[in-house]
């Protein structure tokens, strides 16, 4: 069985599953969201363990569970998470020693990066009134699976001047202008299904160039920690896709930037 074979059979029960959670939404959406969150952070402080300066590892999770629980904090508990977070920052900026320094910067990554994005898309299904949350989370989704699947094939069939050659040699320019018709394509689908779509088509056309600009953008910056880290996948626990990292990388970046968009929109 090839690589592509794989990446279907598993994808298309597994995007099912995925879908339909976010048609669920509520609890069950919100667990969906962290658990993921909490997947890529456990891939990415294994990453990070091949490095001179590896996160604190119990720290990061901490930050992370601080961030997911931040809404049902009481107002005392906001306060020293704040205070501890402000101090410590300051701490390892004025500290000598280049180890605590590098390691609490890497540690503050490894705990915002996934958590911080999954918590936005979490966002992007609790907005707006009705079902808007639920159309503009499937457009989301569903804009970067086409830009995705655009981009792998339009790089492959067309594919001549890379991207990003130190960062991820097989990407290409072509790769990356096909994606933005399968994100058009995506956007189009859920537009048709929607009814009613909670905005106007010119005002949702924007989000075609968001995705496709910071998916790729996601996907690079995966493929930078990886390459830093001098891992290949972030994982092996997907079939044919590697880890949670390398499947949500584009999801993570895009989440926060669509959310802001359509805050403005709704």
């Amino acid at each position: 069985m090839n690589e592509l074979t794989r990446r279907i059979l598993f994808a298309i029960p597994a995007g099912a599953l995925f879908l339909y959670l976010i048609w669920v939404g509520g609890i069950a959406f919100q667990a969906l969201t962290a658990f993921i969150a909490l997947m890529v952070l456990v891939e990415m402080l294994r990453m990070f363990r091949n490095l001179t300066y590896p996160a604190y590892s119990l720290l990061a999770i901490l930050i992370a569970v601080v961030l997911w629980t931040f809404p049902y904090q009481p107002a005392w508990g906001i306060m020293t998470a704040s205070a501890i977070f402000i101090i410590a920052t300051l701490w390892a900026l004025v500290n000598r020693s280049k180890t605590i320094s590098n390691r609490w910067f890497i540690t503050l990554f490894c705990g915002l990066y996934a958590p911080l994005g999954m918590l936005f898309f979490y966002l992007v299904r609790e907005s707006g009134a009705d079902e808007a949350g639920l159309w503009l989370s499937y457009t989301l989704i569903l804009m970067i699976w086409g830009n995705d699947i655009f981009a792998y094939f339009g790089g492959r069939s067309f594919g001549k001047t890379p991207l990003a050659p130190k960062i991820s040699p097989k990407k290409t320019w072509e790769g990356f202008w096909s994606g933005f018709a399968g994100a058009f394509i995506g956007l189009l689908i859920v537009y048709w299904i929607a009814d009613p779509y909670p905005v106007s088509m010119i005002a949702a056309l924007p989000m075609i160039a968001l995705v496709s600009v910071f998916g790729p953008a996601g996907d690079l910056t995966a493929s930078r920690l990886k390459r830093v880290t001098g891992i290949k996948d972030s994982s092996n626990l997907l079939p044919g896709h590697g880890g949670f990292l390398d499947r949500f990388d584009s999801l993570i970046i895009c989440a926060p930037i669509v959310y802001i968009y359509i805050q403005w929109l709704i």
